[in-house]
C-alpha cells in the first residue's frame, strides 16, 4: 500500500478510537464531578487499577497518531507544504505528544 493510504487508514483507524476514548473520558469527568471525587480520589484510582492507565495510554497513542496527520493534511490544502521537512517535523509533534502525554499517565499511575 502506498503512503498516502497508510495515512488514510491510521488517520481514519485514530479517529475511531478516539471517539470511544472521548466518550469513556467525558463519561468518567460527568461521575468524577456528579460523586464529588477529589483530584487526590481520582488518582489513588488511578494508582489502584491498571485498567485506567491502558486506557488513556491508548488515548494519548491516538492523539499522536492522530493530530500529526490532520495537521498534514491542513498544512498540505491550505499551504501546499509537502516533503520530508513537513514530514519530519509532524514526526517531531507527534513524539512531542506521545512523550508528553506518556508522561502525564507515568506520573498519575505510579
Amino acid at each position: 500500500m502506498r503512503y498516502a493510504a497508510w495515512r488514510f487508514v491510521l488517520q481514519r483507524g485514530s479517529a475511531a478510537v478516539l471517539a470511544l476514548c472521548v466518550i469513556v473520558h467525558l463519561a468518567t469527568m460527568i461521575y468524577a464531578v456528579r460523586h464529588d471525587l477529589t483530584a487526590a480520589a481520582i488518582v489513588a484510582r488511578m494508582h489502584a487499577s491498571v485498567v485506567w492507565p491502558a486506557f488513556y495510554t491508548l488515548f494519548v497513542v491516538a492523539v499522536a497518531i492522530h493530530a500529526p496527520l490532520g495537521l498534514r493534511a491542513i498544512v498540505d490544502e491550505w499551504l501546499g507544504l509537502r516533503g520530508p521537512l513537513v514530514d519530519a517535523v509532524l514526526a517531531c509533534a507527534a513524539l512531542v505528544l506521545l512523550a508528553g502525554g506518556l508522561y502525564a499517565i507515568a506520573s498519575l499511575s505510579a
